[in-house]
């Protein structure tokens, strides 16, 4: 047993059934090890939490940032290196994202924790839009519609298809950017969005 394989537990708990579910005694039975093992990696269930947390922000929360960061030729592109982070499960998880949300409701310092990764996303979009030459107050209400468009979507569980995501890819750069992305700017998102949602 090691301290990744109680964090995983933990994560799928959370995401499955709820912080509520999270508790050592279940998951001790899922693992198949006894319950004192828990304590040789955690002082207590709030040492896990803390862990949980740290893990959704690693997951959820950096690749937004990084890839806001990304040099791109136009704002297009780089928001399309945004989009990268909504179609790549690798790169954020929408499952995780509302079982913290769900999980902030219930608890004050976690729901603080969510408000400040939400704003840190929107200050690294709103930052992208500035290199653009966008205006301080139009850069941040872009960023707000752009992020808290995606985080609506998955918030009401809408389950749009891919070739529906492709199709509306180029209007809502549109929308978002007020700029017409290039040909090849949806070409290459739509293969690697073909790439990463093999399936549809």
């Amino acid at each position: 047993m090691t301290r990744a394989a109680w964090i995983e537990a933990g994560i799928e708990a959370l995401v499955e059934e709820g912080i509520a579910s999270v508790k050592i005694q279940v998951m001790a039975r899922k693992l198949a090890v006894s319950r004192s093992s828990f304590y040789w990696f955690f002082a207590d269930l709030q040492a896990l939490h803390k862990e949980l947390l740290e893990y959704w922000l690693r997951k959820n929360t950096s690749p937004i940032l990084e890839r806001a960061l990304r040099p791109a030729p136009t704002v297009t592109k780089a928001v399309c290196h945004i989009f990268e982070c909504w179609v790549d499960p690798e790169l954020f998880s929408p499952r995780l994202d509302a079982a913290v949300r769900s999980w902030g409701q219930v608890d004050a310092a976690v729901r603080g924790v969510v408000d400040q990764a939400d704003d840190q996303r929107v200050d690294a979009v709103t930052r992208m839009f500035l290199r653009y030459g966008y205006p301080d107050e139009e850069a941040f209400i872009r960023a707000r519609v752009l992020y808290f468009t995606q985080i609506g979507h998955y918030t009401l569980g809408m389950r749009d298809d891919r070739e529906t995501r492709l199709r509306l890819l180029r209007p809502y750069l549109l929308s978002f950017t007020g700029r017409e992305a290039s040909d090849d700017e949806v070409e290459a998102f739509e293969t690697l969005m073909r790439r990463v949602q093999p399936d549809g």
